[in-house]
């Protein structure tokens, strides 16, 4: 096998490598119960969440531990990112900042393109995305055929002003100028005039990437708008607590974003302080060493011996080098690092696998050590 060609969705998994390190062993038995049939559910909004917490019986049986995986791949959008598309808009749209028949753009090389594409026709929207030109060129065809706009561009630097995050916000500034635009220019319209200000509107202003049908833009800002966090303190770790009844001892899952590790980890701190919530962390990241040293170096960089590329990893969307206002809302008890081979063997050994490296997060049901 080569692992590293061989990996496609190897990161889905990258939350399980080390998790039965601290876990105990179970001697709970459940009794049978009887299925009941869910209740039929409207429109694609109400399928979003709500999703089976299910057993890894070969971890589970390999440890001895109850070990369980948050199936969020059965969304529609194929990933937890759907709570988080649909939370952004909502409170986008309750608040006046994006209106119906307005674009949401995002900077996304991951699976909250591909939800807010899902979600937003939903809300009557249309979606916008930027992404980086060495994606994968499967991302853009999704995107694609789920009716959304995408922009490709070269990877840069964040902080440079054409990094396709900085470009996503931009676009989202030219649709309400576009809006205004063009609203101007029908008032003046109606008075027989051609010219704003006495000027002519510019072709290129009514713009290559927006019809004049648009209703404005939002930026969806994934990393640092809480309502990220919120879509899962709200939705994702209630649903984990009750799903467990409260027994759980654990919860471990990696970071993009940040917005799931942070929902999740203060919803279940905040039901039961003892509950320990860990980060699982790829080569390259910085969070590891955020968490377990305070700081998001290593100490081979701190003393000056840092690469400009010092890692690469096979895992997408997960693992970052600096900290977002989501990341900056979790409550942690330690990290982990996983390595991509873990990840590789890890994704081999577990049939519960996802298309999405967000599909599934670890918790560890309440047990009885001995």
């Amino acid at each position: 096998m080569a692992p590293v060609r061989t990996a496609g969705a190897i990161a889905t998994l990258l939350s399980i490598a080390i998790v039965s390190y601290f876990l105990c062993k179970t001697t709970q038995h459940k009794s049978p119960r009887k299925k009941k049939l869910q209740r039929r559910r409207t429109g694609l909004v109400a399928a979003i969440g709500n999703t089976p917490l299910i057993r890894i019986n070969s971890l589970s049986d390999a440890t001895g531990c109850e070990i369980l995986g948050k199936a969020e791949f059965l969304n529609p959008g194929g990933s937890v990112k759907d709570r988080v598309a649909v939370k952004i808009i909502e409170e986008a749209l309750e608040s006046g900042a994006l209106a119906k028949g307005g674009v949401v753009t995002e900077g996304s090389a991951g699976s909250t393109a591909i939800s807010l594409a899902t979600v937003a026709p939903a809300y009557g929207c249309r979606c916008h995305v930027v992404i980086p030109d060495d994606a994968a060129l499967e991302k853009a065809q999704i995107l694609e055929a789920l009716g959304a706009t995408v922009e490709r561009v070269r990877p840069v630097s964040i902080t440079h002003r054409d990094h396709f995050v900085n470009i996503a916000r931009r676009r989202a500034l030219e649709a309400s100028e576009l809006t205004s635009t063009t609203r101007k220019k029908s008032q003046i319209d109606a008075n027989d005039s051609s010219q704003i200000n006495g000027h002519s509107i510019s072709e290129e202003k009514q713009n290559m990437q927006f019809s004049s049908e648009c209703k404005g833009g939002f930026f969806a800002d994934q990393f640092e708008n809480l309502a990220n966090f919120r879509s899962h303190y709200e939705g994702t770790g209630p649903e984990i607590w009750e799903q467990t009844g409260g027994k759980l001892d654990a919860f471990i899952a990696a970071a993009g974003t940040g917005g799931t590790v942070a929902g999740v980890s203060q919803y279940l701190k905040d039901q039961n302080s003892n509950i320990k919530c860990f980060l699982i962390d790829p080569p390259g990241s910085g969070l590891y060493n955020k968490v377990t040293r305070g700081v998001m170096y290593t100490r081979e960089e701190a003393e000056g011996r840092r690469l400009k590329n010092p890692f690469d990893t096979i895992t997408e969307g997960i693992g970052i080098n600096r900290l977002t206002e989501n990341f900056k809302m979790a409550k942690l008890d330690g990290a982990f690092r996983g390595t991509d081979m873990e990840a590789v063997e890890m994704s081999r050994f577990i049939p519960l696998q996802s298309t999405t490296h967000y599909g599934i997060f670890l918790v560890a049901k309440m047990s009885i050590c001995r």
